[in-house]
């Protein structure tokens, strides 16, 4: 089947990483521009591969070039609710290219070629051949394929505004059905290859966390192939409304998991938040000192309030891990009613990259708009902390609340008297208290906790 493309084309190589060292050129990414689409269409000549603006072999190594890829696909059985799914896809069987490393999604792509692919003869033609056989065999209702590459910087501008349209019009459509609406879900597992414990519960208010795949898409891909990646969900017992947990998808997720999971919680990144892969779009991370929510997406280049970038925060919870205080999530999400509502939704979002915001101006609460400070207002804990009480953020009367309940439990404390007669046994007393704790650790570290409450499960007195 790939006897005229110089370079293997295997499963065996979806894990692939080209590094710096060994990269020739780079193809959009988070310093450039791209995007990838597929869409059904009446007239495609199969079989046809152009690529518009510069090969491969008139790059220069080790510098980027813009990158669009379009997929058009022919067949009777083919709808239009089945080009997110089939575009998804294409992530995985770019991957199959060896020397071709591509990642994310949409117009977050990020491709590689290396210097060994470049040496062999790979061309941006091959890629385009490879592709398009291997669509046709995943995929058997693709009758005929035709595949479009752009590297030549206009082109890939004007691709990429085209291909934001189609994004839009399919999220946009998703918008008008919601949770109450339905009774299945589905579920996820096509990030599996890289992170083998992720369940991606898609809802009619939950996106996929790659934005890529919305509850209609995967209505369509279950239908066509019911025993592929993409499964229903039967919606069943609600244990918890606003948290969003339910008792089916808990119980799909721990058989897709491995057994490593068995809760939940769609609406929530405390206690049990959802799983994460690694095409997220965006991640919202806790931030303890002011007891708010951040978000940052990976087109950010600068560091959160965390003192850390996208990259670092991504690591903290992808590869299918349940990091409580930090979940991956989607654009598309952010626009849902829904959004993190068992944590307050957008009266506890006390950060967020102004591109975001700024797309986001017609879903967040109008008295909260300006409330909500970007990078460009305060970068750190106290420039955060100066904006939100100079705007009257809700969290600063949450935290108001907090620190008088804290006072009234320290005042409760040292006002209580020791009991004569303690019990033997005690369940989750709390036995210790103090403004200030000094813990030592190693290396010359010492770890103060302040207004520290100790609790212990049993407190067990014995006479000497």
């Amino acid at each position: 089947m790939f006897e005229d493309i110089p370079v293997d084309v295997s499963p065996m190589y979806e894990g692939e990483r080209i590094r710096a060292a060994n990269m020739f050129c780079e193809l959009a990414g988070p310093k450039s521009i791209g995007a990838e689409l597929v869409q059904v269409a009446e007239d495609v000549e199969d079989g046809s591969v152009l690529v518009v603006g510069p090969n491969i072999d008139e790059m220069t190594e080790g510098e980027r070039y813009p990158f669009g890829i379009l997929a058009e696909i022919k067949g009777e059985k083919l709808e239009k609710e089945l080009e997110g799914v089939i575009e998804r896809k294409m992530h995985e069987l770019c991957n199959y290219v060896n020397g071709f490393m591509h990642l994310n999604q949409r117009d977050q792509i990020w491709c590689r070629v290396s210097k060994e692919a470049r040496d062999k003869g790979f061309k941006l033609e091959h890629l385009g051949e490879a592709v398009a056989a291997l669509y046709k065999e995943e995929f058997p209702i693709i009758e005929a394929i035709s595949i479009r590459i752009f590297t030549d910087e206009a082109e890939v501008e004007s691709f990429l505004e085209r291909a934001r349209a189609q994004y839009e019009e399919r999220d946009a459509r998703a918008r008008e059905l919601t949770d109450e609406d339905v009774d299945v879900f589905y579920g996820c597992v096509m990030c599996q290859s890289f992170a083998p414990t992720h369940v991606c519960v898609v809802t009619p208010d939950r996106t996929a966390l790659c934005g890529a795949i919305n509850w209609f898409d995967c209505r369509a891909a279950a239908k066509m192939d019911p025993d592929g990646p993409i499964f229903e969900i039967e919606k069943g017992e609600v244990l918890d409304e606003i948290k969003g947990e339910y008792a089916n998808v808990n119980a799909a997720v721990a058989d897709r998991s491995q057994g490593t999971f068995d809760r939940v919680y769609l609406h929530s990144v405390f206690g049990y938040p959802h799983t994460s892969c690694g095409c997220f779009e965006a991640v919202a991370f806790y931030i303890p000192e002011l007891d708010g929510i951040g978000i940052v997406d990976r087109d950010f280049k600068g560091e959160t309030p965390l003192g850390i970038p996208f990259s670092a925060m991504a690591g903290q919870c992808s590869g299918g891990k349940q990091v409580e205080g930090f979940a991956g999530l989607s654009l598309e999400y952010m626009r849902s009613p829904k959004f993190l509502q068992a944590d307050g939704g957008y009266e506890r979002i006390i950060w967020l990259p102004k591109e975001i915001k700024d797309s986001l101006t017609d879903f967040i609460p109008a008295d909260l708009v300006d409330k909500i400070p970007t990078e460009e207002d305060a970068s750190s804990i106290k420039e955060i902390r100066r904006f939100l009480r100079e705007h009257e953020h809700p969290i600063i009367q949450r935290l108001k609340e907090a620190r008088k309940e804290r006072r009234e439990e320290r005042k409760a404390l040292e006002e209580a008297e020791a009991p004569e007669e303690v019990p033997t046994e005690m369940e989750e007393t709390p036995v210790a208290y103090a403004p200030e704790l000094t813990i030592p650790a190693s290396g010359g570290v010492k770890i103060i906790l302040k207004n520290a409450k100790v609790y212990a499960e049993k407190v067990i007195i014995k006479k000497k």
